[in-house]
C-alpha cells in the first residue's frame, strides 16, 4: 500500500465529513466548507467516528499513486477548515509597500504606476503593520491550501526577487540565492 495512503486521517472536534454517492467528500470545520470529488472509483473514503480511511481496491500503479494524492489532499483539507493555512509574502526594496482595503491589495512595486489584486473571497489577508528598519509584509489566511498557494505565486510573480540586491517580493523565511556581481577590474 501507499505509506501516505495508508495513514488515517484523524478529524479534530468541530469538524464534520460527508461522503455522498458520487464520491464527493465534503469538509466542514469552523473556517469554512470544502469540498473534493474523488474521480478514480477504485478510491473508497470511509469514515468511523472521528477517523477517516482512504483504501484502494487494486494495486496498480495508477491507483497507487491517486490513493496517496486522494488522502493528502482530504488531510490538507481538514486541516484548513480546523486551522487555516497562512502565508507570508515580505516586500524588499525601496519604495515597496502594500496596502489592503477589503478584497483589493494594491501593490507599489517600483513601477510608474501601483497594481490592483482582487482577492478571493476564500481568502483574508492583512497588511502587518511596519516597524522602523523592516519591510513591508503581506499576511493571508485561507482555508484552501490549493488557491491560497496559486493567490501568493501569482503575487510573487509580479515582482520576483532579483539574485544581485534580493529586491522583490520573496515569502518569509525564504532563502535566495545570491550572486557576487561585478567586481571591479584590478589595475
Amino acid at each position: 500500500m501507499s505509506r501516505i495512503g495508508k495513514l488515517p486521517v484523524h478529524l479534530p472536534a468541530g469538524v464534520t465529513v460527508t461522503v455522498d454517492g458520487d464520491n464527493v467528500v465534503t469538509v466542514k470545520g469552523p473556517h469554512g466548507t470544502l469540498s473534493q470529488k474523488v474521480v478514480d472509483p477504485q478510491i473508497k473514503v470511509t469514515v468511523e467516528g472521528n477517523i477517516l480511511t482512504v483504501t484502494r481496491d487494486s494495486d496498480e500503479p495508477q491507483q497507487r499513486s491517486n490513493h496517496g494524492l486522494y488522502r493528502a489532499l482530504i488531510q490538507n483539507m481538514v486541516t484548513g477548515v480546523s486551522e487555516q493555512f497562512t502565508i507570508q509574502q515580505e516586500f524588499v526594496g525601496v519604495g515597496y509597500r502594500v496596502e489592503v482595503n477589503g478584497q483589493i491589495v494594491t501593490l507599489y512595486l517600483g513601477y510608474s504606476h501601483d497594481i490592483q489584486f482582487q482577492l478571493p473571497v476564500e481568502i483574508k489577508a492583512e497588511a502587518a503593520p511596519v516597524k522602523k528598519g523592516q519591510n513591508p509584509v503581506l499576511v493571508m489566511k485561507s482555508c484552501d491550501k490549493q488557491l491560497l498557494g496559486m493567490v501568493a505565486a501569482k503575487i510573487r510573480s509580479m515582482r520576483k526577487p532579483e539574485p544581485y540586491k534580493g529586491k522583490g517580493i520573496k515569502f518569509v523565511g525564504e532563502q535566495l540565492r545570491r550572486k557576487a556581481g561585478k567586481s571591479a577590474a584590478a589595475k
